[in-house]
């Protein structure tokens, strides 16, 4: 069977994004090829040094890149693609360079090519996401490990956005906690949640891939007795209380959560709020400022914040 790779160059704010509209158009998975980690200061006790080949990454932005079947519909789903993305400048994201290129590959090369990307990430100093067929160096018996399959969709959890949620979240989930995660994408922060002794997790999605992506993640990491993955519209339809909710998402979509969750937080629960891009920061903040919400603290990775908001 022949595959079609279809390469993106569009900025870091918008990869989130581009990946979504891919998995959409049919794509099982996407490789990100961002210049940031050749320059990352990897330190020997994450235990993540390994050779980069600067040529396969660019000069400056971020490419994307998919695979979809060589199919007569091709073009137009190529055209739709190329449609969506353009659509996210009405969000005000950055898209540019935003060039399209199409290249033919063998089946059997795209299904090995991307896993030289992906290897063990330490994300604190006791939590690491890892792919299923990777040894974690240096595991010890404190760490908490997460396997993620990133044959399925939406990621392999180490985009600045989540590490930010992933980092915030381990300070606050505590044993017994009732926790959201709303638009789980992979699953990795219930996972996690979960992982750090939440009492029940619920994770939302309105996309279906995503959905059946966090399933598969949430089963593979043995936590479905405490996560319970279902498709959604944000909080629609939600009536439990919780803890902590969490949501790696738009910006413009976060506002829109935001008052829904006064009325689904316990009494000083938290709100934390990823995926929010560093100018739209005011935008968000006013909003929880205007549900009452009291702002406690504020981290920042590359352009990208997380916000922990809490209930009076």
């Amino acid at each position: 069977m022949k595959w079609v790779e279809i390469s993106i160059h569009t900025t870091q704010q918008a990869v989130e994004p581009v990946s979504n509209i891919l998995h959409e158009a049919g794509s099982s998975g996407v490789v990100i090829e961002d210049p940031e980690v050749l320059t990352r200061d990897w330190t020997d006790q994450f235990g993540e040094i390994y050779d980069l080949n600067p040529e396969d990454y660019p000069k400056e932005g971020v490419l994307v890149k998919a695979y979809l079947q060589a199919t007569s519909f091709l073009p137009e789903t190529v055209e739709q693609i190329k449609e969506a993305i353009e659509q996210l400048a009405s969000y005000d994201i950055d898209i540019s360079p935003n060039t399209i290129k199409l290249g033919e590959v063998n089946e059997e090369d795209w299904a090995v090519a991307w896993k030289k990307y992906y290897k063990p990430v330490r994300i604190t100093d006791t939590f690491v996401i890892t792919p299923t067929w990777e040894e974690v160096p240096d595991r010890t018996a404190q760490d908490v490990v997460i396997e993620l399959d990133p044959g399925m969709a939406f990621g392999t959890g180490t985009h600045p956005t989540t590490v930010l949620c992933l980092q915030t979240l381990e300070g606050i989930v505590k044993p017994g906690d009732h926790v959201l995660d709303v638009g789980t994408g992979s699953g990795v922060l219930s996972i996690a949640a979960a992982k750090w002794g939440a009492e029940d997790v619920l994770a939302l999605d309105l996309d279906e891939v995503a959905v059946q992506s966090a399933i598969f993640n949430v089963q593979l990491n043995r936590v479905e007795s405490v996560v319970n993955v279902r498709q959604n519209d944000l909080v629609k339809g939600v009536t439990n209380r919780y803890n902590v909710i969490v949501a790696n998402i738009l910006a413009e979509i976060v506002v829109r959560l935001i008052e829904d969750s006064v009325e689904l937080l316990e009494s000083n629960g938290h709100l934390i709020l990823s995926g929010i891009i560093q100018k739209k920061q005011p935008m968000v903040e006013a909003a929880l400022v205007k549900a009452g919400f009291l702002i406690k603290k504020v981290d920042q990775e590359e352009d990208w914040v997380v916000i922990v908001a809490q209930r009076g």
